[in-house]
């Protein structure tokens, strides 16, 4: 699933949506006579908008406070698991799909859907998809928070400079086998340290100044800022049966023929070796001019257009591939631990992050599209009143055919090193992608008995 920590802030916060609450205690803590309801999240930059939310509803319950704690994504999983095993974690936290399931098989999630009932929450109201993801066995075990999907972000002055009119990138074309007109925008992107392009004949390999395109490789078994969406547009699907399927399909020759074209651009010099790749995100190399193009999902638009980006960058559609447009949408949800003191409350408070009024405080900050439909044109709105156009995003949701499901089974966090590390091996020259591939297939459906 995607991986939200690109931008999350590195140091632990503990925060009080009041000025009363400034502990970090455990929970079932009560301030002032009333129940406090433990938050959490990895996303620094949400951070102030779920504050403003907590704040309004405090106003509304004044008998519960809401303290919300923020730690970076690496350290919020490790934090969040020691403290299930302690029997101290939070009421209520921010889920994600490679993790809920193994989380509801441990039985530490809180079963929502007769809450849903009880209060009549009308999943319709959310973007397709969205609500579904996080029932399992017949029981619901979030309610949808936000949404994202990708598309491809680019310097818009250097493609400028190259002659490729911005225009034309939402009309791209794609294949495994010759890159289709992506790949020739890709080339002509990528500058030598001559200022010769990729389609120059005296183009020089081994000494690039600018690649056309940064790829991303610590992507999971997902690939969801990278070669999952060039997969999916190859005709390849993760699951036997879809996102609800056991048996994983990772041998599929299209995947490997995905994985073999990205090797064909690091070959031709278009993008880094994985073996020289310096350690700085890929996002930060192309605000600092190192790269032209790249993917991005919806949850980083600020990261390029904020105040402090001196680079203009555009978002363009992913190009249409052998099967059709595609990109991977996804969804966070909140979710309460099944051990909670105060599961009304928690609830309440789950189901305010969920409604028109707190997704709404969220649109106006500009930072995430909201689950809510409703919630989503606002946030366009709150964009496109910066000055920002990130249709490639929404019209990814709006059009028939073009989303799909990222998968979700248990396994998850031992499925993701075990692909990661077989695609990182194929693109590194070490094996062929297809022999990568087959061997991380046998030992992920292994997993499952």
């Amino acid at each position: 699933m995607r991986p939200r920590h690109l931008r999350a802030g590195a140091a632990l916060l503990c925060l009080a949506a009041t000025t009363a609450l400034v502990s970090c205690g455990g929970p079932g803590d009560t301030t002032d006579g009333r129940t406090t309801v433990d938050y959490w999240l990895w996303d620094d930059l949400q951070l102030p908008a779920y504050q403003e939310c907590a704040t309004a509803f405090e106003k509304a319950h004044p008998d519960i406070a809401v303290k919300i704690t923020q730690t970076a994504w690496n350290q919020y999983w490790q934090n969040l698991t020691t403290e299930l095993v302690s029997g101290e974690a939070p009421d209520v936290w921010t889920n994600q799909a490679t993790y809920y399931p193994q989380f509801a098989a441990g039985k530490q999630l809180l079963d929502l859907q007769a809450y849903v009932e009880r209060d009549k929450v009308d999943l319709s109201a959310y973007q397709p998809g969205l609500a579904d993801t996080w029932v399992k066995d017949g029981k619901r075990y979030g309610l949808p928070k936000d949404w994202d999907t990708m598309a491809i972000v680019y310097n818009t002055d250097m493609l400028e400079k190259q002659g490729v009119d911005a225009a034309e990138l939402n009309d791209l074309t794609w294949n495994p086998a010759d890159g289709g007109t992506l790949e020739q925008v890709i080339a002509k992107a990528t500058v030598d340290s001559k200022g010769r392009n990729g389609l120059d004949p005296a183009f020089d390999k081994n000494h690039v100044k600018v690649y056309g395109f940064l790829p991303e490789w610590a992507d999971g078994a997902q690939g969801q800022n990278g070669w999952g969406n060039f997969a999916a547009a190859n005709g390849f699907e993760y699951l036997d049966k879809k996102t609800r399927g056991t048996h994983y399909e990772f041998d599929d020759p299209r995947l490997a023929e995905t994985i073999s074209w990205f090797r064909h651009l690091i070959e031709k010099g278009y993008a880094p070796r994985l073996d020289q790749q310096s350690s700085v995100a890929r996002t930060e190399l192309l605000i600092a001019g190192k790269g032209a193009m790249s993917l991005a999902g919806s949850f980083t638009v600020s990261t390029f257009t904020g105040p402090k980006v001196k680079q203009h960058f555009g978002f363009a559609a992913m190009p249409t591939g052998p099967a059709g447009r595609k990109s991977a949408i996804n969804g966070l949800s909140d979710s309460i631990w099944a051990g909670t003191h105060h599961k009304e409350e928690a609830w309440m408070w789950v189901k305010y992050l969920a409604s028109a009024d707190c997704q709404d405080r969220v649109a106006a900050h500009g930072v995430v599209f909201p689950a809510l439909k409703s919630s989503t044109e606002k946030a366009l709105a709150a964009h496109e009143a910066h000055g920002d156009d990130v249709r490639a995003f929404t019209d990814a949701v709006g059009t028939r055919g073009v989303t799909f499901q990222l998968p979700v089974t248990e396994h998850g966090t031992e499925i993701s090193p075990l692909v990661q590390d077989a695609i990182q091996s194929a693109i590194l020259g070490r094996d062929e992608p297809a022999d990568a591939l087959r061997s991380a297939n046998d030992k992920v459906n292994g997993l499952f008995g």
